[in-house]
């Protein structure tokens, strides 16, 4: 997968691996919400969080698909994170981000909007509070897993999405895997595999090392 297709993947969403209880709509589904209520009590606790995960990106019209794979480290009371993928890794202290871009040897260092609209690893234990609508679809099987459907649907017609689809393992309730639907036809699908709660995780995950990516280019976009 080019860096190009997962900045995008990640500019759209990011693996979604923790959430807030919805704070309540006009226009939400009482059974959608209930499941979203689960998932937070699961996961709303956590001091750190540790997840592998597979991005697949299928393009309209093609069959075949892109794919990519990593590890996320989340402090979720901070908002700092570290994403690791082969071509990417994203780095925050809750303040700065840097995304490290391995194949073009550079560094971009940006400011963490906390006001955005935008779904990123800062806010992703509340994005849906505001703006979305949500509902329970039928419920799914993957092999012997039972799996919840939530769907939400943004309130933002200038959204580069029309749809999130999340499948919740109903025995654990965690988040099995979150689809994409962008307006121009493509589907990114975030696998969720490996969740830890709780490991031990260094203060100095969430901070960018520059000895560990030797030869790049910082470029300060703040």
């Amino acid at each position: 997968m080019n860096t190009s297709s997962i900045k995008k993947a990640f500019g759209i969403l990011l693996p979604l691996l923790w959430m807030c209880g919805p704070q309540g709509h006009a226009q939400t589904d009482p059974a959608a919400k209930a499941v979203l209520r689960q998932v937070s009590a699961t996961y709303k606790g956590y001091t750190t969080l540790q997840a592998s995960f597979t991005l697949a990106i299928q393009q309209a019209q093609q069959t075949d698909q892109q794919a990519a794979s990593g590890t996320i480290y989340m402090q979720p009371a901070t908002g700092k994170y570290h994403i690791n993928t082969d071509n990417q890794d994203l780095i925050s202290d809750g303040k700065t981000q840097w995304m490290v871009l391995k194949e073009e040897k550079e560094v971009q260092l940006t400011e963490v909007d906390n006001d955005s609209d935008a779904i990123s690893p800062a806010n992703i234990f509340s994005f849906y509070n505001n703006g979305y609508k949500y509902v329970a679809a039928a419920d799914e099987r993957v092999g012997n897993t039972q799996l919840h459907v939530v769907e939400l649907t943004p309130e933002d017609t200038q959204a580069p999405y029309f749809k999130i689809k999340l499948r919740i393992n109903k025995a654990n309730h965690l988040i099995h895997d979150v689809t994409v639907f962008d307006k121009g036809g493509t589907r990114y699908s975030y696998t969720i595999k490996d969740t830890k709660a709780n490991p031990a995780v260094a203060a100095d995950k969430f901070t960018f090392k520059q000895s560990a990516y030797p030869g790049m280019e910082i470029v300060d976009l703040r």
